[in-house]
Order: structure tokens, then sequence, then C-alpha cells
């Protein structure tokens, strides 16, 4: 993919999903982590710390969408069968080989991600571009995606990560 065709897909959506975040995957992905801090088990805790509940550990957004994504919470149209935004951006990429790495992550929180909320993560390309490195041809795409609260829109967090193909 040149460049000039890396800049179409600038903005593009990679997909909507809703998630409603639970108590028992907040304490897993804690202890996955190794992020020992009661307040992630103990409602009390939490409650001591000045949260209402349980909070999820810093880095939880990276893998939200594989939790609580039930079903019957995606928008119409979305996460059915046959439906992946993701594999139209990074398809023509993968079809020339190579590899796929996670590059970076960021996370900006304009509140805590806490038990019992439902938010919608809506992803978007935000940015592409290309570097050549040691003979070899990297693509970097960069993934936004804000995550809001479903019922008032209001942004809980929003992530961002660098997507890196290497040919």
């Amino acid at each position: 993919m040149a460049d000039d065709n890396l800049k179409e897909i600038i903005g593009k959506p990679t997909g909507t999903t809703v998630v409603t975040v639970e108590r028992g995957q907040l304490s897993l992905f804690a202890e996955a982590v190794k992020e020992r801090s009661p307040i992630y088990k103990d409602v009390r805790a939490a409650n001591e710390a000045g949260l209402s509940t349980l909070p999820a550990p810093p880095t939880y957004p990276f893998v939200m969408g594989n939790f609580g994504a039930y079903p019957e919470l995606q928008p119409e149209g979305e996460g059915g069968v046959g439906d992946n935004p993701m594999a139209s951006v990074l398809g023509p990429l993968l079809s020339k080989g190579g590899i796929i790495l996670h590059g970076e992550q960021e996370f900006t929180y304009h509140r805590p991600v806490l038990a019992g909320d439902v938010l919608e993560g809506r992803g978007t390309v935000a940015d592409a571009y290309q570097k050549e490195s040691k003979g070899k041809t990297m693509t970097f795409v960069v993934v936004e995606t804000v995550w809001s609260e479903k019922d008032t829109g209001a942004p809980v967090c929003t992530s961002r990560m660098n997507i890196i193909h290497r040919v």
C-alpha cells in the first residue's frame, strides 16, 4: 500500500463495540497483570479510596472490547457475522504477507472505568504512514477508540494504539 493509499484510510471507522464492564473480569485482569491493590477486588477498599465501586486497572481498555461485548448490546449492522471494519483496513496490508505487531499504546482517562459501566467504543484510523528500516517497509496504522457512557455519551477513556505491519 503506497503512502497515497494510506491517506485514504485515515478517518475510516474500525468498528463500534458496546461493553458491560464486569466486576469479575476486572479482578481477573488485575490479577493477570500483577496489580495487587485491593481496590480491584474489594468494593470496601474501592469505597475507602473514594470510588463508588471497583475500578478497572489502568491498561484494561486494551482488552475491554473482548469482555462483556454481548451480541444483544451491539449496534444494528455492526458486530455481526462477516462484519469486521478493521479487516478492510488491515486486509490490503496482510495480502502482501509479512507480520502484524502491536506497537505503542496509550490511554487518556476522562474518569475511571468502573464495574457496571455500559460503554460504547468507537474506533477510527487516526493516522497511517510508512517507514523503511533495514531494507524492510513498515506500515504504521494508529487506531483511536473513544469509550463513552452508552446512555449519556460522556467520554470515559480514549485509547490509541499503533499497529505495525512489516514486510
